[in-house]
């Protein structure tokens, strides 16, 4: 099987990667696997930007293709809120469960047809002698009032998919990786891998 390196430390996404890529032949290893002492500063200004910095900090160091992303919740009526600061959104602790209280506050008093959301997700392909490659994927939903699901991870005991009539973290992970951001984005990605990681 074939290997793919993602630039990330996050268990969840790690999952979304396997299930997309395992089927495809390719084993995710992640920076636990090869440098698990490497923390990229998020410095950009958009989804795009910080998937970039992470992949071709990680590329340059290892001097082989690497894929990372960056991605986060978008919701309408907060102006697109928490958007590129989704993971620390309630403070530096990265706690998925302060981040949807807080979303959920703030959009107590807003009606079910104004709580638009969507997740998005960047995702950049870097390697040596070649242009960053870089896709963008979208999923559309409603914050819903209350959490549900043990499935995901972040935000998605709180998005509602319409199209599936279930939360985020209500689906199994091929119904999610066939719908996803990650998984949209993810899936353009994908098809530049044959070519490089041959």
């Amino acid at each position: 099987m074939k290997q793919v390196i993602v630039a990330t430390k996050n268990k969840g996404k790690a999952k979304d990667f396997e299930t997309i890529f395992n089927p495809l032949g390719y084993k995710v290893l992640t920076l636990h696997d090869v440098a698990d002492d490497m923390d990229v500063e998020e410095t950009g200004t958009s989804f795009e930007e910080n998937a970039i910095l992470k992949a071709e900090a990680l590329a340059q160091r290892l001097q082989t293709f690497v894929i990372a992303d960056d991605s986060g919740l978008s919701i309408d009526a907060l102006n697109g809120a928490p958007g590129i600061y989704s993971a620390r959104y309630a403070g530096e602790a990265k706690s998925d469960e302060a981040n949807m209280e807080k979303v959920l506050t703030e959009l107590t008093d807003i009606r079910d047809d104004k709580r638009t959301a969507r997740f998005c997700c960047a995702i950049a392909l870097a390697g040596p002698n070649m242009k960053t490659k870089t896709a963008f994927g979208t999923c559309e939903g409603i914050i819903a009032h209350d959490k549900k699901g043990t499935n995901g991870f972040g935000y998605d005991p709180i998005f509602f998919v319409p199209q599936l009539g279930k939360m985020m973290a209500e689906l199994n992970p091929s119904e999610k990786a066939a719908i996803s951001h990650r998984g949209n984005a993810i899936k353009i990605i994908a098809e530049d891998l044959p070519n490089l990681l041959k």
